[in-house]
């Protein structure tokens, strides 16, 4: 069975949110989360390791898959859902064969080019963007904007896409209709740490 993203993809932060990524997990979760993906980019792995170790048992009593950025081989110890790739990371076919059949693999895609190219590779689920200006995320892409999204999705029709940066209440039926299947929220759900939960809740009923 092929891997189904569900519309909203959230995205833990510790810096914006200041909570561990426990908290967040539990907070996202407790807010109708259907997936979080572990996002860490400060912490060394040993420290990455002990909070999503963490993060992973609150993930696996809400029953929400956890899916690890960048981490291969903190997904393959923990025996996470999966792991989410950048264009610098492990390429997808090495972290296919560490991982298995099983494991769900995103990757990270900043244009056209890369999302053709990716749409060959072992994975899962492609992400692209950042399809508006984002504050999450240091030393962000070019903006692609709704039009490269379209033409993402037009020379990539058979791949889950998930469109990521600048997502917002206010743009997301439109980034939405411009092709994604899903969308990957961080500021929007975690800047106000007390109302994650409530933010959450308020994304997952749009869908």
């Amino acid at each position: 069975m092929p891997f189904v993203l569900p519309r909203l993809y959230a995205i833990t932060d510790a810096r914006l949110s200041g909570l561990s990524h426990a908290e967040q997990v539990l907070r996202l979760a407790g807010g109708g989360a259907r997936l979080i993906q572990l996002r860490e980019k400060h912490r060394d792995a040993r420290e990455f390791f002990r909070e999503a170790e963490a993060a992973f048992e609150e993930a696996r009593r809400a029953g929400v898959p956890l899916i690890i950025n960048d981490r291969v081989d903190i997904a393959l110890a923990l025996g996470a859902d999966g792991v989410h790739l950048g264009q610098d990371d492990l390429p997808p076919e090495a972290a296919r064969r560490i991982l298995g059949e099983r494991a769900v693999i995103g990757y990270s895609t900043h244009n056209l080019e890369q999302a053709v190219a990716a749409a060959r590779l072992p994975i899962d689920y492609l992400a692209i963007g950042p399809i508006f200006q984002t504050s999450s995320k240091d030393n962000s892409d070019p903006v692609i904007g709704l039009d490269s999204l379209r033409r993402v999705r037009e020379a990539v029709p058979d791949l889950p896409l998930v469109a990521i940066g600048g997502i917002t209440p206010q743009n997301a039926q439109e980034t939405l209709a411009a092709g994604a299947d899903s969308l990957a929220v961080i500021s929007a759900l975690l800047a106000e740490p007390a109302e994650i939960e409530a933010h959450t809740r308020a994304w997952s009923a749009r869908f």
